[in-house]
């Protein structure tokens, strides 16, 4: 999918912004990687800092909504196509580096006697006119019964697919699957270029969360897709034929995202929706704020 955001092409950062193997040194971007100077962007997202927001969740499970907390965390980073993880020396990497837009999505919620802790990655390329589809996403749940892993790989026109669950029925899996919309690049679209969105009926790949939580095969499907404008906010909105997800954002730079629903019927075919609301939002070097007098932060961000 080309965007009109060919105003980033090229790599425009060749240090990274996130966790980096100095703590609170990140390197800052240097000039010449900047050739398309939207300055706005430049100033938000190449700052040496992410956006760390917090959500009070309401999370479907067992036929009921549970209580939690979920927390986005969007920041850029160097990258390496060949091996898709993060470049400890991107000043070395030269045209095996490229710049992503990294979502790390965390939700935890507590299902009676025990607490879910899951999170998924996604890595979006920042110019996505030459590289127009999400390299990777990983996605892990923990819970007292077991945990669950899936990682998808871009391979060319296909996305390699490794899973590994202790449910009998899922097991251990190493495939492919056709290279299509991805949902867990949706959020990283929307900071990046909102206006580039499909619309209409598209083909898409559900969530990792969504797929591994109701135990379903991953697979492109066809589902309909509308953006719609209401006040100082826009909701981007995917029916899929048993299930719809809606992302509500800002309308004006930074298209901070302050809210979503999804709903799809449950046990016993009883609906249910999952829903998520802003709390608080941190722009912050947070991987340089890891020491004990640190934890007042947390208090900023609502996290006990």
């Amino acid at each position: 999918m080309k965007s009109i955001l060919h105003i980033f092409v090229l790599t425009l950062l060749s240090s990274g912004l996130s966790c980096s193997q100095e703590a609170g040194n990140p390197p800052s971007a240097k000039e010449q990687d900047k050739p398309y100077k939207n300055e706005e962007f430049n100033a938000y997202w190449y700052s040496g800092k992410a956006e760390v927001a917090a959500y009070n969740l309401k999370q479907s499970r067992y036929g009921e909504i549970h209580d939690g907390k979920a927390v986005l965390i969007f920041v850029t980073e160097p990258f390496s196509k060949s091996k898709q993880v993060k470049l400890d020396n991107p000043e070395q990497a030269r045209d095996d580096k490229i710049t992503v837009m990294k979502l790390n999505f965390t939700k935890k919620f507590t299902t009676g006697i025990y607490p879910y802790s899951m999170m998924l990655s996604s890595f979006t390329p920042v110019d996505s006119y030459n590289h127009s589809k999400t390299l990777k996403v990983t996605m892990s749940s923990q819970e007292w019964c077991g945990q669950v892993y899936s990682q998808m790989n871009l391979d060319r026109r296909k996305y390699s697919l490794k899973s590994f669950s202790y449910f009998e029925k899922e097991g251990d899996q190493d495939l492919s699957i056709e290279a299509a919309l991805l949902e867990d690049e949706l959020w990283n679209q929307i900071r990046l270029n909102y206006k580039a969105l499909p619309v209409g009926e598209i083909k898409i790949i559900p969530g990792l969360f969504h797929t591994r939580l109701m135990h379903k095969n991953l697979k492109p499907v066809l589902a309909t897709a509308t953006l719609n404008e209401e006040g100082g906010q826009i909701t981007y909105q995917v029916k899929y034929p048993e299930r719809s997800l809606s992302i509500t954002f800002d309308k004006v730079f930074p298209y901070q995202i302050q809210s979503w629903e999804e709903t799809y019927n449950g046990i016993g075919g009883k609906e249910l929706t999952t829903s998520a609301t802003l709390d608080k939002t941190l722009h912050i070097d947070y991987w340089s704020k890891n020491s004990v007098s640190d934890k007042y932060l947390r208090d900023s961000l609502n996290l006990k």
